[in-house]
Parts: C-alpha cells; sequence; structure tokens
C-alpha cells in the first residue's frame, strides 16, 4: 500500500469523552450500545500522527464498532482507576490488551500521575531509604528517573526493576480478571517480545516486558496477537503521518501508517474467529 506525503494541515482527533471519565480519548466518539470492541492501550493505539490508527482499520474490516481508549504513555494504571472505561470495556465482546511498558505504573518505590502514567509524582519512604543519594526532584518522568537511578545506583537499581516486573504481572491479572468477555493481548513494536529480560532502563517499548511475562497471561486471555512487521514497516519513518514542524522528532520515533495497516491484518485473524457469526463478517 502506497501512503501519502505528510500534509501540511494538523490532525485534530476529534478528542471525546466516555461516561464521567476525565480523560480525553481519540474520537469520532462511538456507540457502546449494542456490539463493539474495546481497545486500551497506550501511544500507539491512539495513533499520535496517524490518520488512520489500526483500530479504525480494525473497525472497517470487521463492520462492527471499535472504542479507542488509547491514552498517551499509558500504563496499566490508567484503565484500572477509571471506573467509566473500565465498565465500558467489561461490556464488550473483546477487550483488545495494548501491552505496555512496567514503568509507567505506580509502585512500591514511586507514584505516577493517575492518568499521565509517564509522570513521576514522588518517592515513597522504600524508595526514599534505599536511594538516600538520589535527589528526586530533578525528576519529572519516570524513563528519565529510571536512567538516573540506574546510573548512579546500579547495583539497587535491580531491586526496582524487578518490584516493576512484579508490578506489572499483578496488575495485568487485576485488569484481566476484571474484564468478563473475551480478551485479546496486543503486541505492537518495531521487535518481538524480548527471549531474556530487559535489564536497562534503555531498553525499548514496552520496557521490562519479555516472551515469559506474556506466557504467563496466556492462559488468562483468548489470544494474544505478536504483530511481525515487514521491514517496510520498520524503516518507513514519517511517510503518511501527519504532524506539526516541531513534531518531526517524536513523529520519527513512531510506528506509521504501514505498521498501523499490518496489525489491524494482524489482529482481525484473532478477532473475526472470536466474534458471534464471524462467517458473516467482511472478509479482509
Amino acid at each position: 500500500m502506497n501512503y501519502p506525503q505528510t500534509r501540511r494541515r494538523a490532525l485534530h482527533y476529534d478528542p471525546c469523552r466516555y461516561g464521567q471519565s476525565r480523560i480525553n480519548f481519540r474520537g469520532p466518539k462511538r456507540r457502546t450500545n449494542g456490539r463493539y470492541i474495546a481497545f486500551l492501550g497506550g501511544t500507539e493505539t491512539y495513533g499520535k500522527f496517524i490518520v488512520a490508527p489500526f483500530i479504525d482499520l480494525t473497525e472497517e474490516l470487521l463492520s462492527i464498532p471499535c472504542v479507542n481508549f488509547g491514552c498517551m504513555n499509558a500504563g496499566v494504571d490508567v484503565f484500572l482507576q477509571d471506573p467509566d472505561v473500565m465498565s465500558i470495556a467489561a461490556g464488550a465482546e473483546i477487550t483488545v490488551i495494548q501491552v505496555l511498558g512496567a514503568h509507567n505504573m505506580s509502585n512500591r518505590y514511586y507514584r505516577v500521575h493517575p492518568r499521565r502514567n509517564d509522570r513521576f509524582l514522588d518517592p515513597s519512604a522504600l524508595m526514599e531509604s534505599v536511594f538516600r543519594d538520589v535527589d528526586f526532584a530533578e525528576y519529572h518522568f519516570t524513563r528519565h528517573l529510571l536512567q538516573g537511578i540506574e546510573q548512579r545506583a546500579p547495583d539497587r537499581f535491580s531491586f526496582m526493576r524487578e518490584e516493576l516486573r512484579s508490578a506489572w504481572m499483578a496488575r495485568m491479572q487485576t485488569l484481566i480478571e476484571q474484564l468478563p468477555g473475551k480478551k485479546v493481548l496486543l503486541w505492537f513494536a518495531p521487535h518481538s517480545p524480548p527471549t531474556t529480560p530487559i535489564t536497562s532502563a534503555d531498553g525499548p517499548e514496552p520496557l521490562f516486558v519479555d516472551a515469559a511475562m506474556l506466557d504467563r497471561l496466556r492462559p488468562m486471555v483468548d489470544g494474544v496477537v505478536q504483530v511481525r512487521l515487514s521491514r517496510e514497516a520498520r524503516v518507513a519513518g514519517t511517510v503518511g503521518m501527519v504532524f506539526a514542524p516541531h513534531e518531526k522528532q517524536m513523529a520519527a520515533q513512531m510506528l506509521g501508517p504501514q505498521a498501523h495497516d499490518e496489525a489491524a491484518r494482524s489482529l482481525i485473524k484473532v478477532l473475526r474467529p472470536l466474534l458471534p457469526n464471524a462467517q458473516k463478517q467482511r472478509p479482509a
């Protein structure tokens, strides 16, 4: 598929809210009565800089409303702490859960913003006791915090890393258990799930999540989709993306339209058989 060159006009994303949620999600707003599929995820699910994110493409291919609950830089917390989003997701025929990093969550060491999960708010008493030599006022974002801790105290950093991995597993299990319908995990990244644990704060997204962790969740869900991106999708750069000049560097770090197209086509192979009357759905 050929994608147009970047347009100069900005994307407005048609922001909307569901129920009493305080989060602005990407619109247009979808109906949440009747049949629908809910998508919980981060920046990729939101579709930053993308005219037609994979949720929209999936909706077109399956002919069923798909509700985009993508949230920029989200962690698992943003959904668990939003009862309206969880209620809507619980009513979906299927909920697709994007695999998100383990660093953007509150844990025994630090607390994050309830809606902007990449924002570091404050350290716990445990963290202050373990890292007495660190000035936490220097940090405002979780990734920057972890990088700083790793550089200053590599011997103690491993304690925090293992806490994040443990907290991620517990939080994901809670999220899955609170959704009574069918559930599908989505790995949407330029690389496959690592077969060995990620040890550095400079690791790729989703940070600190590896294949073994996903395998522990498999018995709790109805499917796991790993998007195996083509070389063309991985090296496409910003072709077909829409952004302002000052956003070019940010856009270059994200997956483009071809990656979203490949994600949608990978998803429908798992979603279509899970839908009632699947044989009536329009083929891809």
